[in-house]
């Protein structure tokens, strides 16, 4: 059985999604209230590293908790966003950037640790934390109705045939984006320069007009590599199967939290 390839590989799909950074911004979801509380209170200081901080989204949230926060970004349209809304960036992958001789009480990852490579990361989160520092990479993900989900990946196979991504209606996906954090777990604790990771699922539910669901599946990996001609089909198909009715999607965020030695 061959093993698909680590998400770290995929720089092309980890960079896309700043091909409409605005609707990045405006689509995606903030973070559990509880779970930026308890990563700020495990931290020994305010000073915040947030790896793969995209527009800000996290970053922000973190300020407004009363954090000062620096984002790592490799996309540097997202980059800008982000720096506009207050955050100060630098452009980078995480394995790559130069902290300077800069150390913090805690790197963050809002939805983006698995595009960095899980054991040079812990490495360099290592490097840059200082002892008693956090590491606390988290994540969202979502299940559509089944219905939904197959009418999605039905438009998704007749729009891109040649796409290698392909969507799975069958499955859990609440449950199964929860391999990610184990995993990352696994290459923590190879560095062994920190105590035993801990991962935590918060779960809660999003409304969604019809409107704001269209609005926000473009903003997803499968989606933000195609070209927008291509989204425009698949969304235009994936209207036809909607109604005006709000739908409520569950939501999962998972989190891991570890302390540097």
């Amino acid at each position: 059985m061959t093993t698909p390839p680590a998400p770290h590989t995929h720089r092309r799909m980890a960079e896309s999604f700043g091909v409409d950074a605005e609707r990045y911004d405006r689509a995606r979801p903030p973070y559990p209230v509880a779970m930026i509380e308890r990563i700020v209170a495990a931290a020994p200081g305010p000073r915040v590293l947030d790896v793969g901080c995209g527009t800000g989204i996290e970053a922000r949230q973190f300020r407004d908790a009363g954090c000062v926060v620096l984002g790592v970004e490799p996309d540097s349209r997202m980059a800008e966003f982000a720096r506009g809304t207050g955050i100060e960036v630098e452009v980078g992958t995480f394995e790559a950037w130069d902290a300077g001789g800069r150390v913090f009480d805690a790197i963050v990852s809002g939805t983006a640790w698995h595009w960095v490579d899980p054991v040079a990361g812990a490495v360099k989160a290592a490097q840059v934390l200082r002892p008693g520092g956090v590491l606390a990479p988290f994540g969202h993900v979502y299940q559509l109705p089944p219905a939904l989900t197959e009418a999605l990946a039905a438009a998704f196979r007749r729009a891109a045939p040649d796409s290698p991504l392909t969507l799975t209606p069958d499955r859990p996906m609440l449950d199964a984006y929860g391999a990610l954090y184990t995993r990352a777990a696994d290459a923590i604790r190879e560095t062994g320069g920190f105590t035993a990771p801990e991962i935590r699922r918060y779960d809660w539910h999003r409304t969604y007009t019809r409107p704001e669901l269209l609005d926000m599946l473009p903003t997803t990996g499968g989606l933000s590599t195609l070209p927008p001609d291509t989204v425009t089909e698949i969304l235009t198909t994936l209207d036809t199967t909607l109604t005006d009715t709000p739908l409520t999607i569950p939501y999962a965020t998972w989190a891991l939290t570890t302390t540097r030695l």
